[in-house]
């Protein structure tokens, strides 16, 4: 499977469509045959498919890179396509990958928890100001207020108010913890994971970071980038940089300083740009599975995580991760694909 970080990151998006309306429940394999297929006639004003990303974490939403930008235009120029096949008569709906996909998410903030720290009615002229895009309604007595608005932007209000809450958490620790020491090898940090990371933020930012760079990413990306892919390491080696992670949930906070003085003086922005710039490829390349632990009999427990260990050196591009509750397995959809039915099949075969 052909990755986006494989391609020219300037040039990928401009060969890539997004396609949504695909019907859910249906095999993974066959219908990404099917969008290949369609993509590729040209009837459909289709053309050499570079590769097909589904399933992928929006359900019924595919990726697809054309070779040519010039195809890409005009599969987007045509407007109607629609599957005809086994699974039915199907519209989709087709746009650039840069475009508004998610025309109207709507999401409710409890900001209560953010009270006696910050004025909430500033803050949320702050995150206005930010994000214009979005549109929130009056501010409520407890703290709450609905906003709509894109995917995107959501996810920058995301990232903005975790940020808030981290560095007001840093200011209420200063005058009682020195803060993490920095280590080039990125010190090891909790990654318990909490299910409600925007109700109750614990990202710790460091002090020393101040005149560094800060940025947050999406946890699962983070650990995929960071123990798959090798880039991650030899960037803050070869750009003699230090770095901090803390995992808090669903989202993890990066912290990277220069390592000695005499670097040039955006090199701490220059690594950001880069580790943000693998993480957002990934974002589309990935995909996530999970099995669930909770509420198994101590048999089956054991079974799924030695069916995972057992199949573990064949998947190299498959990242385990092991929790009390679940297992969560992250990679290409291709491979993530095989595996859970790999998995499937040898907890059957251990049943029998």
């Amino acid at each position: 499977m052909a990755s986006v970080l494989n391609v020219k990151e300037s040039k990928a998006f401009e060969r890539m469509i997004v396609v949504a309306g695909l019907p859910v429940g249906h095999n993974d394999r066959s219908l990404t045959k099917l969008v290949k297929s369609h993509f590729q006639d040209i009837k459909n004003e289709g053309g050499v498919v570079e590769d097909v990303i589904y399933p992928t974490r929006t359900k019924g939403v595919a990726y697809v890179i054309f070779k040519e930008k010039k195809v890409a235009e005009n599969v987007i120029r045509k407007k109607k396509h629609s599957l005809a096949e086994k699974v039915g008569t199907i519209q989709l709906t087709v746009s650039h990958v840069s475009e508004k996909v998610f025309s109207s998410v709507n999401a409710t903030l409890d900001l209560s928890v953010f009270l006696g720290q910050v004025v909430l009615e500033s803050l949320v002229r702050d995150l206005k100001r930010k994000i214009p895009s979005l549109c929130f309604s009056p501010l409520e007595q407890n703290g709450r207020i609905s906003v709509q608005g894109s995917f995107l932007a959501m996810k920058k209000l995301k990232e903005s108010l975790l940020l808030k809450a981290s560095s007001l958490l840093e200011k209420d620790r200063s005058s009682t913890s020195e803060g993490g020491k920095w280590n080039r090898q990125s010190p090891r940090s909790s990654l318990q994971r909490s299910s409600n990371a925007l109700e109750s933020p614990r990202s710790s930012v460091p002090r020393a970071t101040r005149c560094g760079e800060t940025f947050v990413l999406d946890t699962d990306v983070f650990l995929y980038l960071k123990k798959k892919k090798s880039c991650y390491e030899s960037m803050l080696k070869r750009s003699n940089v230090l770095c901090q992670e803390t995992v808090d949930g669903e989202i993890t906070t990066i912290c990277i300083k220069n390592a000695r003085s005499g670097l040039p003086p955006n090199n701490e922005k220059l690594v950001k740009e880069f580790i943000e710039k693998c993480s957002h490829a990934l974002y589309f390349e990935l995909r996530k599975e999970t099995f669930v632990l909770e509420g198994k009999k101590k048999r089956e427990k054991r079974d799924i995580k030695l069916a995972c260990e057992q199949l573990n050196p064949r998947y190299l591009q498959v990242l385990i991760n092991f929790y009390e509750t679940h297992i969560d397995i992250l990679g290409p959809s291709s491979d993530i694909y095989l595996f859970k039915q790999e998995v499937m099949k040898l907890i059957r075969q251990t049943v029998r």
